[in-house]
């Protein structure tokens, strides 16, 4: 074991503060990863403060994380000393149900290991990535292209993933009408990534605060959902609609403004349930589905796009010092578009 800096939540009511935690020794397939920025996500926040369902205390959360490899297991082949290398939301799967087989680990039907506050498989507590090191298996270690600045790279290992996927499985792209609701962390991603895939992209947000920012990032059309004017305009619109709201909106109103087939698809995740009228999936035989992250081949591909497309995500870095005081700016909303950590601020 190696004791390593962290920022840790010691409950679900106090700020995070400074640590150490434990890291495994390397075993043979293990990559050591100096971590040089972790992004913030929403996720983070409900994890800590129990809007998921309690957790083991104290916590490192994190599962935006870039790095340079600083040492390798003697089986390791897939990654050296010195590569630039990112992990996202999860370090390990079962590999042998039917999900793992097709290379979706992210649906393991064992359940993935989560990057944070999941049981390990030696039994322990993962710890995330506000902290100086960790140790991944080699196969959930991803590779970061030099085109991605490194301290931007971050959120695309899970706000970045989180909105290619479903965009990649329904088909996103020239022809296609593509919705995405919200404009923070996930949203600006899903707009970027939908536009880059070549669909005409509308914004649905609640005002119309950051219509400028949307279409700059390459939304074509940009409309404020407070203005019930807008479902009525947009009715039976869209192929597919991206959630990226972690709050309960209506979605029956949503569900309305897809055409024949059209797809709402969420990736938020609020705390509470959502309740579906079936009577609006009769009509134009709409779909509402969920996506979660990417599987590790999924996540290289994205890498890989937005390298090869010039995007990444808007960030603010921040000092370790300022975590806490960046959780209240994202629940106010008040962030463009994603806190990264400088991980050597960790003191």
């Amino acid at each position: 074991m190696r004791t390593v800096k962290a920022y840790a939540a010691p409950s679900a009511t106090e700020p995070l503060v400074p640590t150490t935690i434990e890291r495994r020794d390397l075993g043979p397939t293990d990559v050591l990863i100096e971590i040089h920025y972790a992004g913030i996500c929403h996720s983070d926040i409900h994890t800590v403060r129990g809007d998921w369902g309690p957790i083991t205390y104290p916590q490192v959360v994190g599962h935006e994380i870039v790095g340079v490899v600083a040492e390798v297991g003697p089986e390791v082949t897939r990654h050296a000393v010195g590569d630039r290398v990112g992990v996202g939301c999860m370090v390990n799967s079962c590999r042998e149900c039917e999900n793992c087989r097709a290379g979706l680990e992210q649906y393991c039907l064992q359940g993935n290991t989560q990057t944070y506050a999941s049981v390990d498989r030696d039994g322990t507590i993962t710890q995330g990535g506000y902290s100086t090191h960790v140790v991944v298996v080699e196969d959930f270690v991803l590779r970061v292209p030099e085109a991605i600045p490194f301290d931007k790279a971050a959120p695309l290992l899970c706000a970045g993933v989180t909105t290619y996927s479903p965009l990649a499985h329904w088909g996103a792209g020239p022809g296609k009408k593509v919705a995405v609701v919200g404009m923070g962390g996930l949203g600006h991603m899903a707009v970027k990534l939908a536009h880059a895939m070549g669909a005409e992209v509308t914004v649905l947000s609640r005002t119309l605060s950051k219509k400028a920012d949307g279409l700059e990032l390459g939304a074509d059309h940009y409309y404020a959902t407070e203005d019930p004017a807008t479902f009525a305009e947009l009715a039976n619109s869209f192929d597919l609609i991206v959630n990226t709201v972690s709050a309960v909106v209506d979605l029956g109103a949503y569900l309305s403004l897809l055409r024949l087939d059209g797809t709402l698809v969420n990736v938020g995740a609020p705390g509470e349930p959502l309740p579906v009228q079936v009577f609006t999936l009769f009509g134009n035989r709409r779909s509402f589905a969920g996506s979660s992250i990417g599987s590790i081949a999924e996540t290289q591909e994205m890498l890989d796009f937005c390298a090869e497309h010039g995007i990444a995500p808007e960030t603010e870095l921040i000092g370790a010092d300022a975590i806490n005081e960046a959780y209240e700016r994202v629940l106010r909303s008040d962030v463009r578009y994603r806190f990264v950590i400088d991980v050597a601020t960790i003191a």
